[in-house]
């Protein structure tokens, strides 16, 4: 008896021990967690705020907090009045000895209780507030549109900023009272209590009526998601984007009546369920399934035998819709158009009056041009030019389009022995400079003609602080004004130092030391005694990854560029984007996405790190409801110093093009039928047939007296070459982003850009040159063909790189390409293929002789005529050469070394005669 008293109260100790330790781990895991979450808050607070931008970071956290807290409480009530329900249920049908301690007695079941809703509410707050803060937000500070649609007259804030969080709450709720009812059929299902207990069958009722009230508003709702789509059936889809003829006559009724019949529903199973007719109440869901039902088979035949046999006749007023909201959303109705007439004009004075457009033809491409410049200035293995940039400066009084890019510091490429902490935290801290070319001149080596070079940098524009701690690299953090001097730039057996002069890195003082030293997973950022009262932690150096975390809502584009400002610092510029889903009959340029709008500029000063949001479209309804949520976030003013250096961004154009492509049509039998689709032509690019990508020019306009920075591509019809038109999209001053198009004859052909490609390919002097340089050990790289419109005639343009197969050759521009009607040439400069051109428009005029000035520049004038001298039969000596050189690979390639020795005299004695 006694051993059995000992044995209890042992047991009951070793229960409060257990009890006790189960709640001081609970206690641990929740100081925890709540630490964690506050120090991550405080961290990144901490760090927004340095940079001027608290109230953005307060303003989400704020609203994620008020609806996870709404979340909580919602998932949590409603979880804790499921289970109590539950259990209340079972102790009503079953007597206490049936049920198990742990559901009869309060103090064991409501502690269970109360951990289940927590971990429901808890899920339930991480869902609303993750994805609800920013409909949330839209939501309460939304503009409208001033844009009605034809059929419901509601305002497109409607679709865009209303009707998804309506939807986001009824869709929460549903999901969260099917999962309520899955718990409930499983919990009732024991002893067959659904149909024997009272409280179970009105428990199922409450829950059943209630989902079929939220189906009722999906359904009804479900009648505005016609105008998003053009979806018509779960198997069809109609020609229309938006509201079609079978939405009209079936989809929308059809959303009434599924309401009516979800309320119905609701209600016959209610009363079906208090009757204990659990049978009748499957009747119920049964009939309800086959409404869903038959709405399908109603628009499928419809779709079938009315709209089909006669679609354009039926569909034509929503076509009008769909084709006027489309343009609306991608800003394409307010496209200038003009006429090209594409003639044959070009002579010396319309070359003179456009010398400017012709001095800034780029003969530079990009991608061969960062292989130069990763090779000719970066000077040390740490430094690398990640992206070539194109811009115009004005530069001593000329308008002139420059490639620019930024020289970036990769701590990852330091030598083994010099990755240490205090190298790759304290003293390489930032890249140096940037280097800038001429687009349109080379040396005479083939290579850039550089306007600023070298370190320090030496050139036409003073850079006052050529440091660069933010860029497109991905940065570590960095810690500046330590003890340690950072490394700036190489000068021989020394190095140059620098000190970071700014005040906008987090403080490493105090609390912040501590909170940042563990942030960082680095002890040595809190005993290092290299730091001084002085130190400040730079953190998130990469540029895009900087944006995104300030302003995360927008997207940005791909491709940052760096400019020179007036006073000499270096800034970088990133296009932000707003895009919607839900722009009513209009078509999705990407997934569901089916508006956008190219509305802030953000610029980011490559030393200092101060980013700035800029409103470039303040009449954008998107942004304006940004503005309302986040005030703080947008500067102002934009300086001239930026504005100047806007450039209307690549991947916008893109789209724009790519819709107006089909919806440039106005007549909508044509649009219906696709009769006039314009496409992206292609063009040789590195050897392979490529889709040809905008580029931007510097040019003359028709009705204008100046050049200006032109974006601009070609179209040509549907499978076809030639080109019918161009699109082009103003980049200066006032202009910026106004759209035009210039329409060619359609009765006339104008050569499309792959035709040209291919001319060059059948012409045989040319062709050959190419491929004899390709078999020579070195590879021949085609550059861009460029489309110039010249007043009201069309020149094309396109460089030849060649590079040697060596792993350590530079690609050089030997030769331009130049073709004008049915002219085409291949030279070594471009204003050779231009005199060239120009000799074939007018054989009969004299060439210019410049007068030589002494006996020197007599000796070279006659030089350079003699080389002009052209070859005769030079086809017939290509093609002899060409020949001789595959037969001598091919002796060599067998190892015939005597067959090979005179196949090698024969081909210098042809080319002895080409000489």
């Amino acid at each position: 008896m006694n051993d059995n008293k000992f044995t209890q109260k042992q047991t009951e100790r070793l229960q409060k021990i257990g009890k006790r330790f189960s709640t001081f781990t609970i206690i641990v895991v929740a100081i925890i967690v709540i630490s964690y979450i506050a120090f991550k808050f405080l961290t990144s607070f901490i760090w927004m705020d340095s940079l001027g931008f608290g109230n953005v970071y307060t303003t989400i956290l704020y609203s994620k907090i008020l609806l996870g807290v709404s979340g909580f409480v919602l998932f949590f009530v409603l979880t804790f009045l499921t289970i109590f329900w539950i259990r209340k249920s079972y102790m009503n049908h079953f007597s206490h000895a049936q049920l198990p301690d742990v559901m009869t007695k309060p103090k064991q079941a409501y502690p269970i209780l109360i951990l289940s809703s927590v971990f429901v509410g808890v899920i339930g707050s991480l869902i609303v507030q993750g994805i609800g803060w920013e409909p949330a937000l839209k939501f309460m500070n939304h503009e409208t549109f001033g844009k009605v649609d034809p059929y419901f007259n509601m305002d497109v804030a409607f679709y865009i900023f209303e009707l998804p969080f309506i939807q986001f709450i009824l869709y929460t709720l549903l999901n969260l009272f099917i999962f309520f009812l899955l718990v409930q059929i499983g919990a009732y299902s024991v002893f067959h209590m659904y149909r024997m207990s009272r409280h179970a069958q009105i428990h199922l009722a409450t829950t059943l009526g209630l989902i079929g009230i939220l189906l009722a508003g999906i359904h009804l709702l479900g009648k505005y998601n016609t105008l998003l789509t053009d979806q018509v059936n779960l198997f069809q889809k109609s020609v229309v984007h938006g509201l079609s003829y079978t939405d009209k006559l079936i989809n929308v009724p059809k959303s009434y009546v599924l309401a009516a019949v979800a309320i119905g529903m609701a209600i016959w199973i209610m009363i079906a369920l208090f009757r204990g007719k659990i049978s009748s109440s499957i009747k119920a869901l049964i009939i309800y399934a086959v409404f869903l039902v038959l709405g399908q088979v109603a628009s499928i035949v419809v779709q079938n035998f009315v709209v089909s046999p006669n679609e354009f006749s039926k569909e034509k007023p929503f076509l009008e819709h769909n084709l006027q909201f489309t343009r609306a959303a991608y800003n394409l109705d307010d496209i200038e158009h003009k006429e090209n007439p594409g003639d044959a004009t070009l002579t010396e004075e319309m070359v003179e009056r456009n010398q400017l457009t012709l001095d800034n033809i780029r003969l530079n491409d990009s991608r061969p041009l960062l292989d130069i410049y990763n090779q000719l200035q970066t000077f040390r293995t740490y430094y690398k030019f990640n992206d070539m940039d194109i811009d115009r400066y004005e530069i001593d009084g000329e308008y002139e389009q420059v490639f620019i890019g930024a020289r970036e510091l990769s701590t990852a490429d330091l030598p083994d022995q010099a990755q240490t902490w205090v190298n790759k935290n304290l003293r390489y801290t930032h890249g140096y400079g940037i280097a800038m070319s001429h687009v349109n001149k080379v040396t005479s080596q083939g290579q850039p003609e550089y306007m600023m070079r070298n370190i320090p940098i030496e050139g036409v524009i003073d850079v006052t602080r050529p440091q660069i701690y933010f860029g497109e690299e991905p940065y570590p953090n960095v810690i500046v004004n330590t003890k340690v001097d950072e490394f700036d730039y190489p000068t021989g057996d020394e190095n140059a130092t620098n000190r970071y002069e700014e005040k906008l890195g987090i403080p490493l003082q105090g609390l912040n030391r501590l909170l940042f030293a563990m942030k960082e997973g680095s002890i040595r950022l809190l005993v290092s005694d290299q730091l001084t009262n002085e130190s400040q932690l730079l953190q998130i150096r990469n540029i895009k990854d900087r944006v995104n975390e300030i302003a995360p809502f927008f997207t940005y584009d791909d491709d940052p560029y760096i400019f020179i400002r007036d006073d000499g610092t270096l800034a970088w510029m990133i296009d932000g984007y707003v895009i919607a889903e839900r722009y009513p009959y209009s078509e999705a340029f990407r997934g569901n996405e089916n508006y956008v709008r190219n509305s802030v500029k953000v610029v980011i000063d490559a030393y200092s790190g101060e980013v700035n949001f800029y409103i470039v479209d303040p009449e954008d309804p998107l942004i304006q409801t940004y503005q309302n949520i986040f005030p703080e976030l947008f500067t102002a003013e934009i300086p001239d110093d930026v504005r100047a250096h806007f450039r209307y961004p690549v991947d916008m154009f893109k789209i724009q093009t790519a819709m107006y492509g089909t919806y440039h049509m106005s007549n909508l039998e044509v649009f219906y039928n696709r009769e006039d689709f314009w496409e992206f032509p292609t063009e040789k690019y590195f050897n392979q047939d490529i889709e040809m990508d905008p580029y931007y020019i510097t040019m003359k306009l028709p009705e204008y007296d100046e050049e200006e920075f032109i974006l601009m591509l070609p179209y040509t019809p549907k499978k076809r070459q030639n080109m019918i038109s161009w699109m082009g999209v103003r980049n200066d001053g006032e202009h910026y982003g106004e759209l035009f198009v210039y329409r060619f004859p359609k009765q006339k052909n104008i050569y499309g850009p792959q035709q040209i490609e291919n001319r060059i390919n059948q012409d045989s002097v040319i062709s050959q040159q190419l491929n004899l340089w390709s078999q020579g050990g070195s590879e021949v790289i085609r550059g861009n063909l460029l489309v110039i419109p010249i007043e009201d005639t069309v020149l094309y343009v396109e460089p030849v790189y060649i590079e040697s197969s060596n792993e350590t050759s530079l690609p050089e521009v030997k030769q331009v390409i130049m073709a004008y009607e049915d002219h085409i040439v291949m030279e070594e400069t471009f204003e050779k293929s231009l005199d060239k051109i120009l000799s074939y428009i007018d054989p009969d005029k004299p060439k210019a002789k410049k007068p030589a000035d002494d006996k020197q520049q007599t000796e070279e004038t006659e030089e350079t005529e003699e080389m002009d001298t052209p070859i005769m039969n030079a086809e017939e000596s290509l093609l002899e050469i060409g020949i001789l050189f595959d037969a001598y690979q091919e002796a060599l390639s067998d190892g015939d070394w005597a067959k090979a020795g005179e196949i090698m005299e024969q081909l210098e004695e042809a080319l002895a005669k080409v000489n």
